[in-house]
Order: C-alpha cells, then structure tokens, then sequence
C-alpha cells in the first residue's frame, strides 16, 4: 500500500514558534513524533511519505498517490485538521486518524474510515489485522497502557531534518499527579513507563548518523518522574554518548518543580546536555493550586525554587493559567509580580480550558457551566467554560497581562534577571557560521528596524560585560520576545473585532 502520513498545521500561537523561525531559516519547531513512530509499526513492505503542513504544502497528486492518509494531530491543529479531511473525502480516499485530537473527540469527525486510537502499541496491529483480512472497524481503543520498551525507534528517514529547529524523543510516558485541568493522565495513566537506556541512545545514533547537531526535546510530560532510574541509568549512558562523540546536543524538557529538591539529579542533568526545562507553575495562588490537584506546588517557595533549577543552569520557562474559580480580579497584578520576579522569561500564560476526559471538564457539565469543547488553544483571550470572574473582565484582564509581560521594557527585564541567577554550563562549543547569521539577523531585525532597540542594545552590551557566556542564551530570548509580541498583538486584535 501506498500511506500518506500528513500532520497538520498549527494556527500562530505562542508555541508555534512561527515568528522566531525566520531568524533562523527553519519551517518548523518540532517534528511529528507520533506519525514517525507509526511510520516504524507499519509494514516495512508499505511506501510511506510523510508531508507535514508545517513545513510544506499538500499538493493533490500526493493525495493521489495514497492507497489511505493516516493523520494525527492534537487539538489546536483542528482547523487544519478539518481541511485535510475535506480534501481526502472529495478524493476518496480512505483516512486512518489518531493521537490526542481523536482519542478524545473522535465523534466530531464522521467522515473519517478508521479510528486508531490511544496508544497504537495496543491498537495499530488489531486494525492492520482486520484490514489485511478486509473487515476493518470503524473504532480501535483500549484502557490499557503498553510496555514502551517495545515501541520502535521514530522513521526519521522520513523527514527532511533540515527544516526543524529541534528534534523530539520520548523517554516516557504518564503523569503522578491529579491535576483537575490536564488530560495527560486520561490520555497516558498515572503509572510511569519509560523506555530503556538503550533505546534512547540508539534513537540519539540515529540522528546523529542523519547529521542532526542541533537541540532535541525530550518531550515527556514530566521527565523525572522516575528519577531513581534518571540518576542511575540514563543520565549516566547520554553523558558518556555525549563524551565519547564528542557532541554537545542540547537537550530540553518538561518536569515538576521538584526538580529543584535534588541538587544531584539537577547536576546530573546539567552535564548530560540539558539547559532548558518547562514548568507548570499556573499560579502563584495557593488556594487554586489546592482546588485544581496541583498540591505538589504548594507549600513551597517557588521562586527561590525556580532560582535554584536557573543556578544550576537550566533556563526555566513556564506555563500559567488564569481564571480559576478562586481567581479575583487582584490575580493578574500578582501573576504579573510572581513572572518578572522569577526570571522565567518564556512565560506561556492561558486562559483555563476544560479539556474532555478531565476532572474540570466533568465538573463543568455537572455545573452546567461548560460552553463547548476547547479549541485548545488558551492564549486567544477565550475559554470554553463559564468563569466564576466576570467574563470581561477576565478577558480586558488576561489581554492587559500579556501586553505588560511582553513589553519590551518588561520582557527584557526578565532576561536580566534570569541572567542573574543562571550559571551557563562549560561546554567547548564551536561558534557555527548558522549561529553568526542568526546573531546578525537578531541585530538587523531587533537592534536596528525593531520597536524594542533600546531594550535589545541595553541587554545585549550588559550580557557582554557581566554574562559573556550567556551571550547565545540571551540572543535567542530575545528572538523568542519577537515572537510572543507577533502573537500578542494578533490576538489583541482579533479580541477587539470580536467585541466591536
């Protein structure tokens, strides 16, 4: 058969990236990692292209060439998703969908043949089953969770790698903890299961034989939550990779904040490659941590925790959300005071949504307080439930917070303060031709034509005299401003039509 594996395109939205991405010539930030690791539990008899709308358009005669498109995308990718799906019923050819998107509203989508859905080490081979014997079901779902030390390594030969800015692994998959607003642990369990130490390094091999040099993100939704295993196994086997390819790959992920209660797992960390972490901080308040399950953030000074992760040279970037119930109006000023105070100049601040599968979602309907599904996207000044707050004003709220945060004056103060506080790791890094042409657009398109030169010059010549080190680290912040006020005054915008 001829499989076509198509994942959509995302709309421009803080994680998009999309803004940054002309200053370093790329397409996109991150790869399809699911559709590539489907790609490896296909029969190796099958062609297989791979177009990710990302990157580059679909044309019809790959649409064409397709004996079935297999897609999978989450929920902000629906609106592209939608399009796709348009196009192969008008062709008929047979679609084969899956991942977060579908496991979780797949009754939204009538016109599509086949779901696969949850994780396809338990669903993918029923389906190939039934279909090698012509009586495949329209649905394929399990509660159970795999063994992921079975899971193949992604099909990177699919992908034209120079495209991306990073590449993406999985350590693991689960969550420990019972947050009411995530669908990680409906989507994934409680339970942590992790691949082995060899599996990973033989997935960092096979992008290394590709010629990949470049950040890879290990996209777990909390890298330590085996960290018994981290501090023995595999920390250990990616420093020893790292040393004896000579590399230094820079990794990244997302953890707890009790990331900072281990000084020996942080250093562990910080010599096996990895400089930047993603932390679910949502708010400062300790009466809405406690009504949503996030208890783990709780009776903690968060900042001084934050403070620790930077010190030992990890950059800490964040994601907030606003409109608890518990949330007064006071909540914006003080998530305001808790960002430019902590460092974390990447600060990716929502609106709460109720996911389906969720604790909130659940409590939502009993309420009768949910609106419709999310879009999944919680930085366009919107949600899909009804706030206890007056909905303008969390709305005039939200919007007014993001335009202080990623001011010009404000942004760049954050990257000071980080900057204070992070001790770079010393690595023998060559300064390659790429990073110079980066670092040149950077002063064209923000020192000399930007809105923000002041902010850009004054930051960069203060790094230069007190952070040399950090001279890359504050570059590439401030490129990622550029980005976050592209969007900021995009959805500004399309909040004030909304209300007009």
């Amino acid at each position: 058969m001829n499989i076509l594996l198509i994942y959509p395109e995302f709309p421009d939205t803080f994680w998009s990236f999309k803004h940054a991405l002309k200053f370093v010539k790329k397409k996109a930030s991150l790869p399809p990692l699911g559709l590539l690791t489907i790609a490896s539990m296909l029969p190796e008899s099958w062609d297989k292209k791979l177009v990710d709308l990302n990157v580059s358009a679909l044309s019809s005669e790959e649409i064409e060439w397709a004996d079935m498109v297999w897609i999978s995308a989450m929920a902000i990718q629906q609106e592209s998703v939608r399009k796709v799906i348009m196009l192969c019923n008008k062709s008929g050819v047979k679609i084969v969908a899956g991942g977060p998107l579908f496991t979780s509203e797949h009754d939204d989508f009538p016109t599509v043949d086949y779901f696969v859905l949850n994780e396809a080490e338990l669903t993918l081979q029923p389906f190939l089953d039934d279909l090698k014997n012509g009586s495949p079901k329209k649905l394929y779902t399990t509660k159970l969770f795999p063994d992921i030390t079975k899971t193949p390594a992604p099909q990177w030969n699919l992908l034209d790698i120079k495209k991306y800015v990073s590449m993406a692994l999985q350590f693991s998959r689960g969550c420990p903890y019972h947050c009411d607003f995530c669908n990680v642990t409906t989507l994934l369990g409680h339970k942590i299961r992790t691949k082995n130490s060899n599996q990973i390094i033989g997935e960092l091999e096979g992008l290394r034989k590709l010629g990949w040099q470049d950040s890879i993100f290990f996209v777990d939704d909390n890298f330590i939550a085996h960290k018994t295993y981290l501090k023995k196994e595999l920390l250990p086997k990616l420093i020893e990779w790292q040393k004896s390819n000579k590399t230094t790959t820079k990794f990244y992920t997302e953890c707890s904040i009790n990331l900072a209660d281990d000084p020996e797992l942080m250093a562990l960390m910080v010599k096996a490659g990895f400089n930047q972490v993603f932390i679910g901080i949502e708010t400062p308040d300790d009466t809405a941590l406690h009504a949503c399950g996030k208890k783990h953030n709780t009776s903690r000074n968060m900042i001084d925790n934050i403070k620790k992760i930077q010190q030992a040279g990890m950059e800490v970037q964040g994601g907030f959300i606003v409109g608890f119930d518990s949330d007064t109006p006071l909540i914006f000023q003080k998530q305001i005071e808790f960002i430019q105070k902590s460092g974390i100049v990447t600060a990716m601040v929502g609106i709460l949504q109720a996911l389906p599968g969720t604790k909130l979602y659940e409590r939502m309907q009993k309420e009768g307080r949910l609106k419709h599904n999310s879009s999944g996207d919680n930085t366009d000044s919107n949600t899909n439930i009804v706030p206890v707050m007056d909905p303008e004003i969390l709305r005039k709220g939200y919007t007014d917070m993001m335009k202080q945060l990623y001011a010009p004056k404000q942004y760049y103060a954050r990257i000071r303060t980080l900057l204070q506080e992070y001790h770079a790791p010393k690595l023998k890094e060559r300064l390659r031709l790429s990073q110079f042409m980066v670092f040149t657009r950077s002063i064209v398109m923000l020192g000399v034509v930007g809105k923000e030169r002041f902010q850009y010059w004054k930051m960069l010549i203060w790094t230069v005299f007190h952070h040399q080190k950090a001279l890359p680290l504050a570059v590439t912040l401030a490129i990622y401003g550029h980005h976050f006020r592209k969007v900021c005054n995009l959805h500004l915008k399309e909040t004030q039509r909304a209300t007009e």
